[in-house]
């Protein structure tokens, strides 16, 4: 079974899939690691580490796909990837979809921004034509290799055209042959509780610290009734706050601050399977 069926075989057995966000090969074995079902490529943190740029639509559907499948080779769990808008029309979008299949990517979530988009927790959003997203989002589910590689159909609607217009986006984008909905940034607890509700498909929740949506647990997104939480920044900006205090003290000091535990090399190549690749070598050496 490929990576898709297992997603989809996660999200059939029910309960809420948690996949915190990874932006490379470490973050993405460090969440596998601590049992999480699933991962996440941000496509903020991918443009972010790639390129060193906001999330504005700047890093291009290759570089993403190159992320996304060195994220999925690196780990065993399914990974869910950030595919923008499709990159163009139903075009770009077939093309992208079967270039995420190829690389062993289990989902991506598509949206309905124009391009280039921008984070969507940001202000002074645009997005196309429900007739235009929805063409796209037929194209992808179509247009797919694998029947199990799943397709998220996402909407940037309610900042721009209300909540209600979500609502009707993300039902038609299931009708269209989307497998979940992922309806961006609601912006009351309101709004949240009831798109799982009003939804008529399996939802997915965007939870990010000091964006646009109220802040929720794990707990209450489950109680709420979505299937899939992402938590896209997360080790970002947990990873970029300890690096800017380290290099401040460091360079006040001129020492490591003696409160931080650094890993020794033996621990800190443990993370990364050196007794798998160790017991490798003793099979074939000569």
């Amino acid at each position: 079974m490929g990576a898709g069926g297992v997603l989809r075989e996660m999200l059939l057995k029910g309960g809420l899939i948690v996949a915190p966000g990874a932006y490379d090969c470490v973050t993405a074995k460090l969440i596998e690691q601590a049992g999480f079902a699933a991962v996440y490529m941000t496509g903020a943190g991918t443009a972010a580490s790639r390129l060193g740029v906001p999330d504005y639509g700047l890093i291009t559907m290759s570089e993403m796909v190159a992320n996304a499948g060195a994220i999925a080779a690196a780990v065993r769990v399914p990974v869910i990837a950030d595919a923008d808008t499709g990159y163009g029309n139903e075009l770009n979008v077939t093309r992208a979809v079967r270039e995420f299949e190829k690389h062993g990517v289990a989902a991506i979530h598509i949206e309905d921004q124009v391009f280039p988009k921008k984070c969507g927790h940001l202000e002074r959003k645009e997005i196309i034509p429900r007739a235009q997203f929805l063409s796209k989002i037929n194209a992808a589910a179509s247009e797919r290799h694998d029947p199990d590689f799943v397709i998220i159909a996402r909407t940037d609607a309610i900042a721009v055209a209300g909540f209600d217009e979500a609502v009707e986006r993300a039902n038609a984008a299931l009708n269209e042959g989307a497998d979940v909905a992922f309806v961006e940034a609601p912006q009351t607890e309101e709004q949240l509780r009831a798109v799982p509700r009003l939804v008529k498909g399996p939802c997915l929740l965007n939870i990010v610290r000091g964006g646009k949506s109220p802040e929720v647990t794990l707990k209450q997104a489950d109680e709420f009734g979505y299937r899939i939480a992402i938590l896209p920044t997360m080790l970002l900006a947990a990873v970029i706050d300890t690096c800017e205090r380290l290099l401040k003290t460091i360079a006040a000091t001129g020492m490591m601050p003696q409160s931080e535990r650094a890993l020794t090399i033996v621990e800190l190549f443990e993370r990364f399977g050196a007794e798998e690749w160790d017991q490798v070598r003793s099979r074939y050496k000569a």
